[in-house]
C-alpha cells in the first residue's frame, strides 16, 4: 500500500491569517478570544468567541464570487491558497489525479439563519439564489476545485468536531488505494452567528465567562466551564511518497496511522471507551511506535477533558508513561469541524520546529486531569511522532498520527 506524506500547509484562525503567524502566536500563548463583533450578541448569555479580525476574502476570491460563498468557504479558500503555494507544484501536475477531501461540522449556518429570516419576514421570493450553494458543506470543496482546477475525487466529511481529522483519513485512504496521487484536505468553519452561539449556549456547552474572554477557554483546568467557539480553516496537501520525492517536494511528515470509532452512547456526552478505541486503532496501524506528543481534543468542557485524560492514561498504561499532551483551544477557541485540520497543521509544524504548543489558562489543578499538559509555556522537544485527537457530537471519534520522514 502506498505511503502518504504531507507537502503543503495553510492555516487561518483568530490569532493569525497564515500558518507561520498563527503558529508563532499559538506558541507564545496569545489568545484570539474576545467580544463578538460578527453579530449583535447583547441579548445572548454568551458574548465571546474566537473571531478572525480583518479578513478580506477578495484577496483569494474574485469579488463577484465572494457574495456566492458563505464565510466558511471564504476561509477555506484562504487556507487552500497558502497550502497550494507551499506545496510548490510544477506545471506538470496531473489534476485528474488530484482530489479534495473537505470538512466542516456545520457549514453555512450564518446564511441559513439569514435566509430563514428573509423567508419568514419578506417571503420566499426574496431568498437569495446563492443561498443553497453557499451553505452546503460540500461546496467548500466545490468552490476550491473550480478555483484550482482539481479534477480528482471530491469528497466531504460532516462529522461534527471530528470532521477535519476524518477528512485527513479519507484523503489518506484515497491515495493508499490508488484513487489519486495527491489530495487537498481542507477543514473550515464559521458558525459565529445567533443560531450558532444561541444553540450551543442552550445546551450549556459554552463558557459564559464574558468578563474575562481571554481566560474563558481553559482546557483541563478545574475551573473550566465550557468551550469557546472559534472560526478558522486549515489545508494540508497529501501526496504519494514516491511522487513527492521524485519532484523534490519538502515533506512535513508522513501519515502513518489513523483511527475511527463510535461511542454508541449519547448524542452529546463523551465517554472514555470510544476515543480509546480510536487511539488504539491509530497506534495499531502505525505499528506501535513511540508517541512523543499528543495534541488533545481538549475542549475545556468538564466531561471531555476528564474523559480524554482517562482514555490517554489507559492507552499508555498510567500517567507516568504518557507523553506530553496539550490543547490549543485556549488560544483560538474550538473551531468545530475545522479543529482537526488546524490541529494537524499545528502538530506538523511542532514536529518541524521541535516546539510543543502550550495549554494556556491552566491555573487550578483538577484531580481528574493529572497529565503533563505543557502549562509552563512553549517547550523545546525532540518530536518524531505526534498524535492528534478529535471527538465530535454523536459519539464520532477520529485520531491521526504523523511521523517525521
Amino acid at each position: 500500500m502506498r505511503r502518504v506524506v504531507v507537502t503543503g500547509l495553510g492555516m487561518i484562525n483568530s490569532v493569525g491569517q497564515d500558518k507561520e503567524s498563527s503558529f508563532a502566536a499559538i506558541l507564545n500563548g496569545e489568545c484570539g478570544i474576545k467580544e463578538i463583533e460578527l453579530f449583535d450578541a447583547e441579548k445572548f448569555s454568551v458574548k465571546i468567541a474566537g473571531e478572525i479580525v480583518g479578513f478580506d476574502p477578495s484577496e483569494v476570491m474574485d469579488a463577484k464570487e465572494v457574495k456566492k460563498a458563505d464565510r466558511f468557504i471564504q476561509l477555506g479558500m484562504k487556507a487552500t491558497a497558502e497550502a497550494m503555494a507551499d506545496a510548490n507544484f510544477g506545471a506538470d501536475i496531473d489534476m485528474e489525479r488530484f482530489g479534495v477531501s473537505s470538512a466542516s461540522g456545520i457549514g453555512g449556518l450564518p446564511n441559513i439563519e439569514k435566509n430563514s429570516v428573509v423567508c419568514e419576514t419578506r417571503g420566499p421570493r426574496r431568498i437569495s439564489p446563492f443561498f443553497i450553494p453557499s451553505s452546503l458543506v460540500n461546496m467548500l470543496g466545490g468552490f476550491i476545485t473550480i478555483a484550482h482546477g482539481i479534477k480528482g475525487p471530491n469528497l466531504s466529511c460532516v462529522t461534527a468536531c471530528a470532521a477535519g481529522t476524518h477528512a485527513i483519513a479519507e484523503a489518506t485512504k484515497t491515495i493508499m488505494l490508488d484513487g489519486a496521487d495527491t489530495m487537498l484536505v481542507i477543514g473550515a468553519e464559521s458558525a459565529i452567528c445567533g443560531a450558532g452561539i444561541g444553540g450551543f449556549a442552550a445546551m450549556k456547552a459554552l463558557s459564559t465567562n464574558n468578563e474575562n474572554p481571554k481566560e474563558a477557554s481553559r482546557p483541563f483546568d478545574a475551573d473550566r466551564n465550557g468551550f469557546v467557539m472559534g472560526e478558522g480553516a486549515a489545508a494540508l496537501i497529501l501526496e504519494d511518497y514516491d511522487k513527492a520525492v521524485a519532484r523534490g517536494a519538502r515533506i512535513y511528515g508522513e501519515v502513518v496511522g489513523f483511527g475511527e470509532s463510535g461511542d454508541a452512547n449519547h448524542i452529546t456526552t463523551p465517554v472514555v471507551e470510544g476515543p480509546l478505541r480510536a487511539m488504539k486503532a491509530a497506534i495499531r496501524m502505525a505499528g506501535d511506535i513511540k508517541i512523543d506528543y499528543v495534541n488533545a481534543h481538549g475542549t475545556s468542557t468538564p466531561a471531555n477533558d476528564k474523559n480524554e485524560t482517562a482514555a490517554v492514561k489507559e492507552l499508555f498504561g498510567g500517567a507516568k508513561n504518557c507523553p506530553p499532551m496539550s490543547s490549543i483551544k485556549g488560544q483560538i477557541g474550538h473551531c468545530l469541524g475545522a479543529a482537526g485540520a488546524i490541529e494537524a497543521v499545528v502538530c506538523l509544524m511542532a514536529m518541524r520546529d521541535g516546539k510543543l504548543p502550550p495549554t494556556i489558562n491552566y491555573t487550578t489543578k483538577d484531580e481528574n486531569c493529572d497529565l503533563d499538559y505543557v502549562t509552563e509555556g512553549v517547550r523545546d522537544a525532540d518530536l518524531n511522532v505526534v498524535m492528534s485527537n478529535s471527538f465530535g457530537f454523536g459519539g464520532t471519534n477520529g485520531v491521526v498520527i504523523f511521523k517525521k520522514v
